[in-house]
C-alpha cells in the first residue's frame, strides 16, 4: 500500500523528534548533575563531624538532665523537658544555619561593623533592670518567650566578623599602635566592660582570646602583640585578684578536695573529678551516671563532659576531644585556602570561628578535668543552651559558606 506522505517529510519528522528527544535527555542529565555538583561543593566530612557533636550532645544532655525534675527547683518540669528544649534549639539552629549559608561572605563583610554595633546595643539592653533576665545573680539573658537570647553568645560571632573586617581595612596600619592597636583595644575593652557588668568573665576571656588571635594572624607587629598579651594577662589577673569570690575559686581549684573547699568553691570540681574517676576506660554505661543525680551541679551545661567521662569513659572523652581538634584544624585549613585565593576577610573569619570553638572547648575541658579554674563556659555544639546552640550552628554555616565559595572560585565558577 502506498503512503500519501512524502518520504522527505517522514525523515524530517523523525529527525526533529530525535533532536527534541536528545535535548530533553541533555536537560534531564544537566538537572541531575546540578545537585551533584552542588553536593560536591559542600564539605561532607565537616558536616559529619558537626553532626556527630550535635547528636552526641543531644543524647548526653538528655542523660545528664533526666533526674533534674526530682529537685525542688525543677519539680514542675517533666523528665524530657530539657531534651525537648534542646531539640527545639537544634531545630531553630538548623533553620538559622540554612539562612546563614545562603548569605554571601561579601555581604557579611559589608555588615560586620553594623553587626558589632548591634551586639553592643544588646549587651547594654540586657543590663536594664526588668528587661534582662537574672539567674543566679547574673543578668545575661533576654526573654523571647520561645527561648532566652544570650547577647554574649551573639557577640562572640560578631567579634570574629568585626576583627576580621578591621584587620582587612587596617592592613597597612597594623604595625601602628595608634591606628592598629588602640581602636581594636578600645572596642574589646568596651565589650569586656559590658560583659563584666553582667557578669560574664568567661565570655570576655573567649572574646579577648579570639580578638588577639585574629590580630596575630592578621599580621600585627610582634612586639605589639607581646605587649598586648602582657596587658591582657595583667588585666585578667587584677580582675581575679580584686574579686574575693573569683580569688576563692582559684585557691579552691588548686586543692578541690581540701576540707575547706570540697563543700564550698571546690564542690563542682571535686565531683567532676569523681565522675571521671568512676568512668575509667569505657564508662559505667549510658544513663548510669551517679554524679548527675544532684551531686554535680550544672551537669547538662558546664559539666557535660564530666557526665560523658563517667558514662562513656576515657574512650568517650577522647572521641569528643578528637572531634573538636578535627573541627579546629579543618577551620584553619579553610582559612589558609581562602587567604591563598586572596580572600583575606573570609580566611580570617574561618580561622576566627576555629579559634572561638577551639578555645571555648579547651577551656571547658580544662575546667572539667581540673586543669583550669572553674569558669562558667559551656561545651560548644554540645551543652544545653538555646543561644549557644543557635550561634554555634550559624558559625558552622558561615564556615561552610567560606569553603563553598573557595571551591567555586577554584573551579572557575565564581
Amino acid at each position: 500500500m502506498l503512503s500519501l506522505r512524502p518520504p522527505g517529510r517522514l525523515r524530517v519528522g523523525h529527525g526533529a523528534a530525535a533532536a527534541a528527544g536528545a535535548l530533553r535527555f541533555e536537560r534531564r542529565r544537566a538537572m541531575r548533575a546540578a545537585p551533584s555538583r552542588a553536593a560536591h561543593s559542600i564539605d561532607h566530612a565537616l558536616l559529619w563531624v558537626v553532626g556527630a557533636l550535635l547528636l552526641l550532645g543531644l543524647v548526653m544532655v538528655y542523660s545528664a538532665s533526666i533526674a533534674l525534675p526530682d529537685s525542688n527547683r525543677f519539680s514542675s518540669y517533666s523528665s524530657t523537658y530539657f531534651l525537648v528544649r534542646h531539640g527545639f534549639a537544634l531545630a531553630v539552629g538548623g533553620v538559622a544555619a540554612l539562612a546563614a549559608f545562603s548569605v554571601p561572605v561579601a555581604r557579611l563583610h559589608e555588615s560586620a561593623k553594623w553587626l558589632f554595633l548591634l551586639g553592643l546595643v544588646l549587651l547594654v539592653v540586657v543590663l536594664i533592670p526588668g528587661v534582662g533576665k537574672e539567674v543566679y545573680g547574673a543578668r545575661r539573658w533576654l526573654s523571647l518567650y520561645v527561648l532566652n537570647l544570650q547577647p554574649s553568645e551573639l557577640m562572640k560571632l560578631f567579634v570574629v566578623l568585626y576583627v576580621a573586617d578591621f584587620t582587612v581595612r587596617k592592613q597597612d596600619s597594623m604595625q601602628s599602635v595608634r591606628k592598629g592597636f588602640l581602636p581594636m583595644g578600645a572596642a574589646v575593652a568596651l565589650v569586656g566592660l559590658l560583659l563584666l557588668l553582667e557578669p560574664d568573665l568567661g565570655a570576655f576571656i573567649v572574646i579577648a582570646a579570639v580578638a588577639m588571635g585574629l590580630l596575630f594572624l592578621g599580621g600585627v607587629n610582634g612586639r605589639l602583640f607581646a605587649s598586648l598579651v602582657v596587658i591582657a594577662a595583667t588585666t585578667f589577673s587584677l580582675l581575679i585578684w580584686l574579686s574575693p569570690w573569683r580569688r576563692e575559686r582559684i585557691f579552691a581549684y588548686l586543692d578541690p578536695f581540701d576540707a575547706a573547699n570540697a563543700l564550698g568553691k571546690g564542690y563542682q570540681l571535686s565531683h567532676s573529678l569523681i565522675a571521671f574517676g568512676r568512668g575509667e576506660l569505657f564508662g559505667v554505661g549510658l544513663g548510669a551516671s551517679v554524679e548527675k543525680l544532684h551531686y554535680l551541679p550544672e551537669a547538662h551545661t558546664d559539666f557535660l563532659l564530666a557526665v560523658i567521662g563517667e558514662e562513656l569513659g576515657l574512650v568517650g572523652v577522647l572521641t569528643v576531644v578528637v572531634l573538636f581538634f578535627w573541627f579546629t584544624r579543618r577551620a584553619f585549613e579553610i582559612g589558609r585556602q581562602s587567604i591563598k585565593l586572596e580572600r583575606t576577610f573570609a580566611g580570617l573569619v574561618a580561622k576566627g570561628i576555629g579559634l572561638w570553638i577551639g578555645v571555648q572547648a579547651f577551656i571547658n575541658m580544662g575546667v572539667n578535668t581540673g586543669l583550669l579554674p572553674t569558669k562558667g563556659l559551656t561545651l560548644p555544639l554540645m551543652s544545653y543552651g538555646g543561644s549557644g546552640i543557635l550561634v554555634n550552628c550559624v558559625a558552622v554555616a558561615i564556615l561552610l559558606r567560606v569553603d563553598f565559595e573557595n571551591r567555586k572560585l577554584m573551579r572557575g565558577l565564581a
